[in-house]
């Protein structure tokens, strides 16, 4: 079972069809030149209209929620695990379910940064180097993890994360999302 679309989304492509049908119709009622140009601009804005209907119907039909979001560091293996429990609080199964965590280092603000955190030189060197022998130290790191897939209505799913925590992170701001498909 595909749990891509549910029955709001083939009614309202349905309907764009049905648009569609129609501007073709109108458009063989017109001069014979402008009917390939007319069918051209019906097919563009068909198109446009139902991939806008598809991500409003998408934030409409398909609700999770987290709830109960923990975080655990392992010093020793300067690992973080999250944990927590999804649940689908809309009318309708969802596909897949990506939990998003973005971990940002605050150390600026406390003064805990040395020079040239933010600063990354760049030059003629740096191209052919590509920075071979420095330290990259990014500060912002984004990571996703599936979840959840075919989640009922209702239901909920429990989940667990790990990944590698930058040692050299201070007083780190954290931001968490769920996507869904």
């Amino acid at each position: 079972m595909s749990t891509l679309f549910n029955v709001w989304h083939f009614s309202v492509l349905g309907i764009i069809f049905l648009f569609f049908i129609a501007g073709v119709f109108l458009s063989f009622k017109q001069k014979p030149k402008l009917i390939l140009p007319m069918i051209f601009s019906v097919f563009l804005i068909t198109v446009l209209i139902a991939g806008f209907s598809i991500v409003v119907v998408d934030k409409y039909t398909k609700i999770a929620k987290i709830y109960k979001l923990k975080n655990k560091r392992l010093l020793s293996l300067e690992k973080i695990i999250y944990s927590g429990v999804v649940k689908n609080e809309g009318k309708y199964t969802i596909g897949k379910v990506i939990f998003e965590i973005k971990l940002v280092n605050r150390g600026h603000a406390t003064g805990n940064v040395k020079a040239g955190s933010f600063y990354k030189p760049s030059g003629f060197s740096d191209f052919f180097s590509s920075g071979s022998g420095r330290n990259n130290k990014p500060q912002q790191i984004t990571k996703q993890f599936l979840v959840a897939k075919n989640l009922k209505p209702g239901n909920t799913k429990e989940f667990r994360v790990r990944f590698d925590y930058p040692p050299y992170f201070r007083s780190t701001a954290q931001f968490s999302k769920l996507i869904v498909h």
